[in-house]
């Protein structure tokens, strides 16, 4: 399948007008370049899921079916932001617009679900990573799948704190860290806001905390590459910093 690809440079003013009346297409030569990329499917999936658009379901979806048709190319395709963008807008509109009517409205929630940075906050960016990692593992089966699949959404914030970093976006330490967290039942202290410490801001959590100090703490201490048991030792040390009612040998 022959994917044209936006320009770099393009009005968005008129490109977000054209695309609320339904004059986008992939023959625009006013958006649309000469540039092309090849890739064998493109099936619909759910590409925002923050507050109504947020269940399981979507995000196993959204997952399995990156995993089928898109992670499989070469990650400068399956990582690069122009070609999401031109999927999204040349190739997708209907599909936006029929679960995603909140485009229409304005520019902002557009930008937001369609043209956003394709990084940590993007949440194709998110389940793009997730299907690499769990591609990786090789899991024997589906169950297992979905069960790391689960403690992703279970962890979402800690997840979207990890993948900020590029030290900790591989495969092992993500699923060893997350593992962790749900195996020694810390998921809930994790997401709790940090009370009495004005320093800190106003919206810090136990968990991006662990995470801050993993990432300060490296490379003296090489988190990235630590088994598991060595990891749950030093996210107790990290969380012993901010509560003081654990340690490491609460494990």
């Amino acid at each position: 399948m022959e994917i044209k690809l936006l320009k770099k440079d393009f009005d968005h003013d008129a490109l977000y007008n054209d695309f609320k009346n339904g004059l986008i297409n992939n023959k625009n030569s006013e958006y649309v370049s000469n540039e092309t990329v090849e890739i064998e499917a493109a099936s619909d999936f759910p590409i925002y899921l923050a507050g109504s658009h947020s269940t399981f379901d979507k995000f196993k979806k959204a997952i399995e079916i990156l995993q089928n048709d898109y992670i499989h190319t070469d990650r400068e395709i399956h990582l690069n932001q122009r070609f999401w963008h031109s999927l999204l807008v040349l190739y997708k509109r209907e599909y936006i617009v029929s679960n995603y009517p909140e485009v229409l409205e304005d520019r902002k929630k557009f930008d937001n679900i369609v043209l956003k940075k394709f990084d940590w906050e993007n949440y194709i960016y998110k389940c793009v990573l997730a299907g690499e990692y769990i591609y990786d593992q090789r899991y024997e089966n589906k169950v297992e799948e979905t069960e790391f699949i689960q403690i992703i959404y279970n962890n979402l914030d800690l997840y979207n704190y990890l993948i900020k970093y590029a030290i900790f976006r591989n495969s092992n330490f993500i699923i060893n860290f997350l593992t962790a967290v749900e195996e020694e039942g810390l998921s809930n202290i994790m997401k709790k806001k940090i009370k009495d410490r004005p320093d800190l801001g106003k919206d810090e959590r136990y968990g991006r905390r662990v995470i801050f100090e993993l990432n300060k703490n490296y490379p003296i201490i090489m988190a990235p590459f630590l088994e598991k048991a060595d990891l749950k030792v030093e996210i107790y040390e990290a969380l012993s910093l901010y509560c003081k009612d654990i340690s490491s040998e609460n494990i």
